[in-house]
């Protein structure tokens, strides 16, 4: 296996023809996903008991509120919100989609934002999809809202998290991953869940969750991410100080961010960005899904890939980047 050059360079081994062929096909991805694996700590806890716990129910004018926790592992609840429309029940089930909230150095927002109590307005995405007529579940993210620490503040407490992950021999994405795998688990759960149709969305760093999860949740059926693919490149290049998350130790020997979310191929996947997004650099975004849309080629479904791209929009949810993740969900979770 070749090595990649110098990061100040800012090249990677997808410049290079044993890559580009590489990725194209199915065994090839293959390899590339279980040299993910390897890089993000390797294989994931087999799930126990959720202990879901329901902590309050508030009804609104078309849907409900429920309050609830469920284990992740054994003796770490996370809190999380699910809206479920009105008339929806097990005789009358509905398709289901989690909501990975932003980042946004807010570590005090997490669930309540997508579930719009709190935060801007712009983004209560998961009530606009509860009258869409879906079952949306908002967990909070590790580090975020209810799973704060109370002695280290905010990014103080992400930051020493990841470190800790990283002596371990894994990394905070590989958590990430494993909650987000476990939020599933809950969907599949519930009987007025319709378990074969179940999306995700996320913006921002929600966004990164969802292109994280992907190679790994044949559960869902279809993704959703808006503003959110830094490539490795880009960030080199921009020297750009970005979510923790996205950082996944030794991933660039084999590929770069492009290359995970390929991974979720054949799987439908939509991505939203904006000229103007500091974040993701507009001129690697570019060539990224480009790379993306030739795997999806390659693999014989084009049509399972798509992406907007909004001239002179910045790192933000407009209204055009919410009807096409709208008219995606109807499509392939109501279609």
């Amino acid at each position: 296996m070749h090595e990649v050059s110098s990061p100040q360079t800012g090249r990677s081994l997808l410049e290079g023809p044993f890559f580009r062929d590489l990725i194209f096909d199915q065994a090839g991805r293959e390899f590339l996903r279980q040299r993910l694996l390897e890089c993000l700590g390797g294989p994931w806890p087999e799930g126990s008991d959720l202990r879901v716990c329901v902590r309050e129910i508030v009804q609104k004018d078309t849907y409900r509120i429920e309050s609830i926790t469920y284990e992740a592992v054994p003796g770490e609840p996370v809190p999380a919100l699910v809206l479920v429309p009105d008339g929806i029940s097990s005789t009358s089930p509905a398709p289901a989609i989690a909501v990975w909230h932003q980042h946004n150095g807010e570590w005090h927002l997490g669930k309540s934002e997508p579930a719009g109590l709190a935060g801007n307005p712009r983004h209560h995405t998961a009530v606009a999809l509860v009258r869409d007529g879906y079952i949306v579940l908002c967990p909070d993210a590790l580090c975020f809202e209810e799973r704060r620490d109370p002695e280290l503040a905010g990014g103080d407490y992400e930051r020493f998290e990841f470190l800790r992950y990283l002596v371990s021999g894994k990394c905070l994405a590989w958590r990430n991953i494993l909650d987000m795998r476990r939020a599933v688990d809950y969907l599949c759960s519930r009987p007025d869940v319709i378990a074969t149709r179940l999306g995700c969305y996320g913006h921002s760093m929600g966004a990164t969750f969802t292109w994280l999860v992907g190679p790994w949740e044949p559960r869902l059926r279809c993704l959703v991410g808006n503003c959110c693919l830094p490539t490795y490149h880009g960030i080199h290049r921009k020297k750009l100080l970005h979510c923790f998350s996205n950082f996944i130790p030794g991933w660039y020997r084999y590929g770069d961010t492009p290359e995970i979310v390929a991974l979720s191929c054949p799987k439908p996947l939509h991505l939203n960005f904006g000229t103007k997004d500091e974040g993701s650099p507009i001129d690697e975004v570019r060539h990224a899904v480009e790379r993306i849309a030739r795997v999806y080629i390659q693999a014989g479904v084009p049509e399972n890939f798509s992406y907007f791209i909004e001239e002179e929009a910045g790192h933000e949810l407009t209204p055009t980047m919410w009807a096409h993740i709208q008219r995606f969900f109807l499509k392939h979770l109501q279609g």
